[in-house]
């Protein structure tokens, strides 16, 4: 009744079904698994918003100056006069400690060139690997 090449088709067909079957399910589990990811990045972002919107009301000049005069006791705030802003000039020079001392550095930059320096009390200018 049922030849040989009728069997081999017909297992071929269910074989095609299944795997048919089977990549449409995979398909659908990661479609769910994308529109999940979608849905927590559209609550972070709305999460953001929403703290933005708080920071925003938080540190309204408005505010703080009512908070700043209510505190004042407490806070000892005073305003900035224009004599405490200064220049990076201004600053004093970083200190230097033991280990820059020991590897010859100064400032933690350069390193100390003294016992090298030539006798006709010029600094050799380096740039790029060419001494002038």
């Amino acid at each position: 009744m049922f030849r040989t090449s009728d069997i081999v088709l017909i297992a071929v067909m269910v074989a095609a079904a299944a795997l048919t079957y089977k990549t449409k399910r995979e398909a659908e589990e990661q479609l769910a698994s994308v529109q999940k990811i979608h849905a927590q990045i559209r609550y972070e972002e709305d999460t953001i918003d929403l703290l933005k919107a708080d920071w925003s009301l938080l540190t309204q000049p408005s505010r703080l100056q009512k908070l700043a005069e209510l505190y004042k006791s407490q806070l000892e705030l005073e305003p900035v006069s224009a004599r405490q802003i200064v220049g990076l000039g201004d600053l004093p020079a970083k200190a230097l400690d033991i280990q820059d001392i020991l590897s010859g550095r100064r400032g933690g930059m350069t390193a100390d060139n003294s016992d090298n320096a030539p006798s006709d009390g010029k600094d050799p200018v380096v740039t790029g690997g060419i001494a002038q």
